[in-house]
């Protein structure tokens, strides 16, 4: 299980294209790389909605945002062009990358155990340190200052990351 202070395990995986990206072709860039369950859910399809308006945001601090769910590549396009999605999606139908990081395994739902995905966020600095981690993801938080999205709290820690180097 990947964690704080960890070198990002490398992958190589298929975007929605068919295109093969590999994790350290961003060697120059932060990288936020979010495990998600499925296409077109409701969780899954807010988190790639919120990732998708903050993009340009999350760009001018030097980031990528990058996808991953067992999806194909071709259910990843009709996801992306369904709902208008600006970020990359990539395919890991052996599940390799999600049990690398820990988001591959057993969760419980309604007090049942299943394996599945475990809807994780790994920010990765230039150099390929895992700088945070959060498992277990709620898609949109409530605070008593109301809902936050967690897109927006990963953009938060990028911005503060960046100030204490």
């Amino acid at each position: 299980m990947v964690d704080v202070g960890d070198k990002a395990p490398d992958f190589t995986l298929p975007d929605q294209d068919g295109n093969e990206v590999s994790l350290k072709s961003f060697s120059a860039k932060w990288v936020v790389l979010y495990f998600y369950p499925k296409d077109n859910t409701s969780g899954c399809t807010k988190e790639a909605i919120d990732f998708t308006a903050l993009k340009k945001d999350f760009e001018a601090l030097g980031a990528v945002i990058l996808g991953v769910s067992p999806d194909s590549p071709e259910r990843h396009r009709g996801f992306i062009e369904k709902h208008g999605l600006g970020i990359t999606l990539l395919s890991d139908e052996g599940k390799n990358v999600m049990k690398a990081y820990g988001a591959w395994g057993i969760k419980k739902n309604y007090g049942k155990e299943t394996e599945g995905v475990i809807r994780s966020t790994f920010l990765i600095s230039p150099d390929g340190e895992v700088k945070e981690v959060w498992r277990k993801v709620k898609v949109r938080v409530k605070r008593k200052s109301g809902e936050v999205k967690h897109a927006e709290i990963v953009l938060e820690r990028l911005k503060t990351l960046q100030q204490d180097v």
